[in-house]
């Protein structure tokens, strides 16, 4: 389990543990944060296609889908 603090995510590097559509390297380009300044969700955006993704930031602590940095 990937130890994080959501504040720091911004501009942070993701890989995709199983690629998909030979997208395997992300940013984090946004933080969703709710009326109490929560982090709750972040964008990601795939560096080949540009592509968007949006999920609750929780889900990049799972080290079987994601893992930190661009290995």
């Amino acid at each position: 389990m990937n130890s994080i603090n959501p504040n720091k995510l911004h501009h942070s590097k993701w890989a995709a543990a199983q690629p998909r559509n030979k997208e395997k390297h992300f940013m984090v380009t946004k933080l969703l944060r709710d009326g109490e300044e929560n982090v709750v969700e972040v964008i990601l955006e795939a560096v080949i296609s540009r592509r968007e993704l949006t999920l609750p930031w929780r889900d990049l602590k799972d080290d079987e889908i994601w893992l930190m940095g661009w290995c």
